[in-house]
């Protein structure tokens, strides 16, 4: 793997210091797929401990990560958080919504089932490039948000886990397609698999791939 940066929590003081306590961090996984749901993860961090990046040392963007990794990382931040939510936006919300509004979608969720969680609710949130309109509350969108800014690090380490967990279960409903290893992303296992095999129902149908194996 190449070399890790390390993100912290500057970002997160400065959201802190204009009065917002629960500062949820957002990321996606799965968005650029052919098959299975995009899922976000949001994740709110105590902002208040001051051993909070010794904690979370190794916390990394989920894709500077082997998949061992990300998984002894998961509880680690199950355990610091002040709450963890996810959300999903299925195969056919991408197809006829668009990718874009599904990750939103996904997002939104992930922090409603955050709120859920918690005392209180999400009072800042700080994403990776997307903003989402449908939340009124103060937002920071920043590029590369996962390598920058730790909470949206440890959210792309939840929603990694969590898609890959689903795509293995899938690939027992759906066998010959290969999507416990590629997680439905196009390798040319899946490739070969479409032409086969045709789309399954967890395929993104509007998607050039399939579209073509229609024909």
């Amino acid at each position: 793997m190449r070399e890790s940066p390390t993100p912290d929590l500057a970002e997160e003081y400065a959201l802190q210091a204009k009065g917002h306590t629960y500062v949820a961090g957002l990321d996606e996984a799965g968005r650029g797929a052919w098959a299975g749901p995009v899922c976000a993860a949001a994740v709110v961090l105590p902002l208040d401990r001051q051993d909070l990046t010794v904690l979370l040392d190794g916390v990394r963007d989920s894709k500077l990560l082997t998949a061992h990794r990300r998984e002894a990382l998961l509880p680690v931040i199950r355990d610091v958080a002040v709450a963890v939510g996810v959300g999903w936006a299925e195969p056919t919300y991408i197809d006829r919504f668009g990718v874009v509004a599904a990750t939103c979608e996904a997002m939104s969720q992930a922090v409603q089932a955050l709120n859920r969680q918690m005392p209180g609710q999400a009072e800042a949130l700080l994403i990776d490039h997307l903003v989402l309109p449908r939340l009124n509350l103060p937002q920071r969108s920043l590029p590369k948000a996962d390598s920058r800014c730790l909470t949206v690090a440890a959210a792309s380490i939840v929603a990694k886990v969590a898609r890959d967990d689903l795509m293995v279960a899938l690939d027992a409903d759906y066998p010959g397609y290969g999507l416990a290893r590629h997680k439905g992303y196009g390798t040319e296992e899946h490739t070969r698999a479409l032409r086969e095999l045709g789309p399954a129902p967890i395929h993104r149908m509007s998607w050039r791939p399939m579209r073509e194996k229609l024909v």
